[in-house]
């Protein structure tokens, strides 16, 4: 009830900034003189911004399931399968959340992501290849790691920027369009070719662009997540784990693209401007903030 509130309050919130700053800017008078309304396309934006990223979270699991072919635990069937389960239930009730659906999926990368519509109600899956290459006191940090991003309710937290981000992509988009067609093109009737390819242009260029606030939350993330999974396993553990990953680093096979955010690592290191769009930050920054917080040498 709390997430739909949450929901609901940023939708209308970003509505409201939205009107004061067309307001200011004086882009209202020109939607209307027009014939535009722009509160209808406010309203329009807002619901499909959020709409869609919110579908996107409501479907996750399932989505998550079906694109990596992860396999739900149901009934441990070996050691391994105990133990994964026992791990994750410590660590789920010390980190105050509901017991999530613990999964693998068959990968030789080593990874894991989390995903879910609430923190009572997510998945943790790792892959093959993590529990094949890795000790189990380095699984337990990436455990950690995934449990962590559920219990700081990123994902919906990254949903609500998600919406932000396509609300004004749709809205300004859409007041370019009508620039082009209207003032440009100098139609007077209806919505001409102009507005359709001027919008869907705008949209494009304007979500690859909206698309670097997105990744900059989602990589400061990933230090909040290594914290919590040094805390739910140790910091010596966590670190460890990183190192591990960044061994691996060049055979990485990326997750897909719904749940790159909440894997546990991303491509391997880069810099400039291709940093900018990637969902973790390099490995040996995150393994140098974990040093620096443990009192360690970096």
């Amino acid at each position: 009830m709390k997430r739909v509130f949450l929901f609901l309050a940023t939708n209308i919130a970003v509505m409201v900034v939205l009107s004061i700053v067309v307001h200011i800017l004086g882009a209202d008078r020109f939607l209307e003189a027009n014939g535009i309304n722009y509160v209808n396309l406010l309203i329009f934006a807002g619901v499909f911004g959020f709409g869609g990223s919110f579908i996107s979270l409501a479907m996750s699991k399932w989505m998550a399931k079906w694109s990596t072919g992860a396999q739900v635990i149901m009934q441990p069937r070996s050691d391994m399968e105990i133990w994964l389960m026992n791990t994750v239930q410590k660590q789920a009730s010390q980190a105050g959340i509901g017991m999530p659906d613990v999964a693998v999926f068959d990968s030789d990368s080593p990874n894991a992501f989390a995903t879910g519509m609430s923190k009572n109600n997510a998945l943790v899956a790792v892959s093959t290849g993590l529990l094949q290459t890795m000790k189990r006191d380095e699984v337990e940090a990436v455990l950690g790691h995934e449990i962590s991003h559920v219990a700081n309710g990123d994902m919906i937290t990254l949903s609500l920027i998600q919406g932000v981000v396509n609300t004004f992509v749709i809205f300004i988009a859409r007041v370019v369009g009508y620039f082009v067609d209207r003032v440009i093109l100098k139609n007077e009737e209806g919505h001409g070719l102009g507005f359709f390819i001027t919008t869907i242009v705008a949209e494009i260029v304007f979500g690859i662009l909206a698309s670097v606030i997105v990744m900059w939350f989602s990589r400061r993330r990933e230090f909040v997540a290594d914290s919590g999974g040094a805390q739910l396993a140790g910091a010596g553990k966590m670190i460890a784990a990183l190192e591990s990953l960044q061994r691996s680093a060049q055979e990485y096979e990326p997750l897909p693209d719904q749940m790159k955010s909440f894997g546990i690592t991303g491509k391997p290191s880069t810099s400039g401007l291709k940093l900018l769009f990637m969902t973790h930050p390099p490995l040996e920054d995150r393994i140098a903030a974990l040093k620096r917080s443990a009192g360690m040498t970096a």
